[in-house]
């Protein structure tokens, strides 16, 4: 298992929330189960539970995105899951452009927990549509708080507005599946 701590926007900073993390623990090849945690999230907007299915504008509310990109970085795919158990899945031809919807052969699953003062969003994902090969990753998440206070979090962020699209972001390895 892989741990990484994401970072706010130095120009959105969170009100309550301390902290977001995302554990990585690769199943094969594959799939991985993530696991988004929100550190203090008493205040957290935490969208009402729907049916799982697929959904756009998810990032309008708390929302947590992951982005994988060849080393290229041509074209990259983007996955956003919400509390909800709604997902979206896309693909791009290059930054910011030829968006389309993901082909999946498996709908990601996802649970909500909560963990004393945290809480924490677990996605199971199938990466078998994706091709094969070295990939970096951009995690990140929106985090909205009872206040109306949104936080934009990521690994790394590019200079100037939140945009987890950028290549700046794109800085962590797709992590290996694990050793049978």
């Amino acid at each position: 298992m892989k741990t990484y701590r994401l970072h706010p926007h130095s120009d959105h900073p969170p009100r309550s929330v301390t902290g977001v993390s995302v554990e990585w623990c690769a199943q094969d090849e594959n799939e991985a189960l993530i696991t988004y945690i929100v550190e203090n999230a008493a205040e957290l907007v935490i969208p009402e539970w729907a049916s799982p299915r697929r959904q756009d504008g998810l990032w309008r509310s708390t929302c947590f995105e992951l982005f994988i990109a060849g080393d290229g970085f041509e074209g990259y795919h983007e996955f956003n899951f919400s509390p909800s158990t709604e997902w979206g899945a896309y693909v791009f031809e290059a930054y910011r452009s030829g968006m389309s919807e993901q082909r999946l052969a498996v709908e990601p699953f996802i649970d909500r927990l909560f963990l004393g003062e945290d809480f924490a969003l677990e996605v199971d994902v199938d990466f078998s549509e994706i091709p094969p090969g070295p990939s970096r990753i951009a995690l990140s998440a929106v985090i909205e708080e009872k206040d109306g206070t949104k936080s934009y979090w990521a690994l790394a962020h590019p200079p100037g507005a939140p945009d987890f699209h950028a290549p700046d972001c794109f800085v962590a390895q797709l992590p290996p599946q694990v050793a049978p």
